[in-house]
């Protein structure tokens, strides 16, 4: 079969997206159904619907499945056109060949093709539920605007630009310092030279701007307590190592404008909901698991740090995920 199924198994985590992706398989609403005599499906039940847009061998493909798919691409930002309708129906009229000549095979009575069906049915029937939730629980601009000041509040007051040199050892640290104190312009220098930090120690040290709430804290605190200019007396101890840290410089957070973020916003309400309502429905289940059920191996942490979270509309530099001191929640 060309038809390759796609089973869309809601959790917490996938349920927006199912609902914005919208029924996907859609396709296989025109592939024919079994029981006929001949082997191929009727072409009588669609068309006394909602009209014909093709026949195949005289099993129809229906204009509402043709238009279904349209506004499916159309969504995703194609044009409607005569070309884009005639791809459609021209995929749909291979898909119900093939369809066909698996029928004569009596390949859709076999348990595998029935157990994909349900799912697809299954999965279906989910993502209409879905939808339909979002469209009977709507998020109003009152949740958005209180996720957006949740999200001012908790950004802080301040950020921050600076470097630092991670090292292993405090010996190591505090003769870095003692370094430091005769010639403070060689931070960078030795960033490049003893700091175990890949991801910063290439730009000298240089973590970009950062919001301290974004840090470990230990890191957060010693940085806020810095004057521009300064670096710390003494090593900051973190779970990465010993950081010795220069400010270079500080600035009010200045949050997007509401209108900016609302869009995006309104996406993550409706998905902190969406994951409240489901994470409930399953408790609320009961679910018996007949078979043994093994958790994957855990992978391995990497060693360093990740980048401090996004999010405030400013410039936090480029280093990679293991390298910048991230908050340790």
């Amino acid at each position: 079969m060309l038809i390759k199924s796609r089973v869309l198994l809601i959790s917490a985590a996938s349920a927006l997206a199912l609902a914005a992706c919208g029924p996907k398989d859609s396709a296989k609403a025109a592939t024919p159904a079994s029981g006929t005599a001949s082997g191929t499906a009727s072409a009588s039940t669609p068309a006394a619907k909602d009209g014909v847009a093709a026949t195949v061998n005289g099993t129809a493909i229906s204009t509402a499945t043709v238009d279904m798919m349209v506004k499916e691409r159309t969504a995703q930002g194609q044009p409607d056109s005569p070309e884009l309708r005639k791809a459609i129906i021209d995929n749909l009229a291979m898909q119900t060949l093939v369809a066909n000549e698996g029928i004569k095979k009596g390949l859709d009575k076999s348990d595998d093709v029935k157990r994909q069906m349900e799912l697809i049915k299954q999965s279906m029937t989910a993502n209409a539920y879905i939808q339909d939730y979002i469209k009977a629980n709507p998020v109003t601009d009152a949740m958005v605007k209180a996720e957006y000041d949740k999200m001012v509040g908790s950004a802080g007051g301040t950020e921050f630009k600076a470097r630092h040199i991670l090292v292993k050892d405090e010996a190591e640290a505090k003769s870095i310092i003692a370094k430091l104190k005769k010639d403070p312009k060689a931070f960078a220098s030795l960033a490049k030279e003893k700091s175990n930090d890949p991801g910063s120690k290439v730009n000298g040290g240089d973590l970009g701007w950062f919001n301290p709430a974004s840090m470990v804290p230990e890191f957060g605190a010693a940085v806020a307590k810095l004057e521009k200019g300064k670096f710390t007396d003494e090593p900051v101890k973190s779970q990465f190592g010993y950081h010795v840290i220069m400010l270079e410089d500080s600035r009010p957070i200045t949050p997007p404008p509401f209108e900016q973020l609302k869009d995006q916003l309104k996406q993550q309400v409706q998905r902190t909901n969406m994951k409240a309502y489901l994470d409930k429905l399953k408790a609320d289940a009961k679910i018996v698991y007949t078979t043994p059920v093994v958790a994957p191996a855990a992978a391995p942490a990497a060693p360093g740090m990740a980048t401090p979270a996004a999010g405030d509309g400013h410039d936090h530099g480029a280093a990679p995920a293991a390298a910048t001191p991230a908050a340790s929640k």
